[in-house]
C-alpha cells in the first residue's frame, strides 16, 4: 500500500480498507488542524492506486468497506475517481460501500452530475467537515464558506443521490463567539439536511495557530458545560428531515447518539438534566478524552 503516514479516517471507517488516492488535504490551512501539516497535497498516480487495489484483491474479502484517502480525495480529477471506483468494483466485488472526505469546494466542482456518476460507480458516502456555520468563525479558521455556497452544497448533495455526512466542532468560536457559532451551525445543518451529523469537541493541538492563540491569551475555550450548551443549541436547532446524530467521538464530554428528529426530545432532556445539575461526574474526565 502506498500509505503516507500519518493516516486519518472517520471513526465509522475503523474496519474499512484505507485506499490511498490522494495525499494530504487540498486546503491544509485550518488554524485548529495539524492532521496533514507534514504532507503536501497531491494526487497519486493511477498505477499506484490500481496496484494497491490489486494487492487488496489478493487478501480476499477481508473488508466490506473502502475509504479513499486522504483529507479530501474528492478533489482528485473526475476521470481518475471514476476509474478507481470501477477498479474497486471489478477487483473487490465483495465491497459494499466506498466513501471519502470531501470539502465544499470539491463538492461544488464535481457538481450533482459528477457526483451522480461517481455514485453509479460505487461512491456511497461523502464526509464533509463544515466545522462551523458562522461566517466570522469560518474566516478566522481559514475555511471561508458563504451561506450561499452551503445552500448550493446541500442542493448538489441531494440531487446527486450520494450519502452525506456532516461534521462540526464544538468550541470552535471560543467563549467570545460560542453562542453565534452554535446557533449558525444549527442553521447550516438545517440548510444542508445531511443523512448523518457528527459533533466533535475542539481539542487544541500544539503547534497549530489556534493553540498559539490560546498561549498568547487571545483565545479562551468554553468549559465542559459551555461545550455542552453549544451541543444543546445545535441539537435543538438542527431542523433536518432525517439524520443519524452522533456526538460520541472520543473528544466529547457527553457521548450521545440517536435519530433526528425522532430522538430529539430524549437527547435534549438528558442534556438539560446535566446542564441543570452541573455535575462533573456525569461527564467524561479530561484524561479519557482523545483525538
Amino acid at each position: 500500500m502506498h500509505l503516507v503516514e500519518p493516516v486519518f479516517r472517520p471513526p465509522s471507517e475503523a474496519a474499512s480498507l484505507l485506499l490511498p488516492t490522494t495525499v494530504g488535504c487540498s486546503n491544509n490551512r485550518c488554524t485548529f488542524c495539524a492532521m496533514y501539516s507534514t504532507k503536501k497535497f497531491r494526487v497519486l498516480e493511477p498505477a499506484e492506486i490500481f496496484a494497491d487495489i490489486d494487492e487488496a484483491a489478493g487478501w480476499g474479502p477481508r473488508f466490506e468497506r473502502v475509504f479513499l484517502l486522504d483529507g479530501d480525495a474528492l478533489a482528485a480529477p473526475q476521470d481518475l475517481l471514476e476509474a478507481v471506483l470501477e477498479r474497486v468494483r471489478k477487483r473487490l466485488p465483495w465491497v459494499q460501500r466506498v466513501s471519502t472526505y470531501g470539502d465544499a469546494r470539491s463538492i461544488l466542482r464535481k457538481g450533482a452530475p459528477g457526483l451522480a456518476r461517481l455514485r453509479e460507480r460505487g461512491l456511497a458516502l461523502v464526509y464533509h467537515g463544515i466545522e462551523s456555520g458562522n461566517p466570522v468563525v469560518l474566516e478566522a479558521i481559514r475555511k471561508p464558506v458563504s451561506f450561499d455556497e452551503m445552500a448550493e452544497v446541500g442542493r448538489v448533495m441531494e440531487q446527486s443521490g450520494v450519502g452525506y455526512s456532516v461534521m462540526a466542532l464544538l468550541g470552535l468560536g471560543g467563549t467570545a463567539r460560542s453562542a453565534e457559532h452554535a446557533r449558525d451551525t444549527a442553521r447550516a445543518l438545517s440548510l444542508l439536511d445531511p443523512d448523518y451529523i457528527g459533533l466533535l469537541t475542539l481539542m487544541l493541538v500544539p503547534g497549530t495557530p489556534m493553540f498559539r492563540q490560546q498561549e498568547r491569551g487571545e483565545l479562551e475555550l468554553p468549559d465542559r458545560f459551555g461545550m455542552l450548551a453549544e451541543l444543546r443549541t445545535i441539537l435543538a436547532g438542527a431542523d433536518v428531515t432525517r439524520a443519524r446524530f452522533s456526538a460520541n467521538h472520543a473528544s466529547n464530554y457527553l457521548p450521545l447518539k440517536g435519530d433526528l428528529p425522532a430522538d430529539r426530545p430524549r437527547l435534549l432532556a438528558l442534556v438539560d438534566d446535566i446542564l441543570a445539575a452541573k455535575d462533573d461526574r456525569r461527564l467524561k474526565p479530561e484524561w479519557l478524552r482523545g483525538l
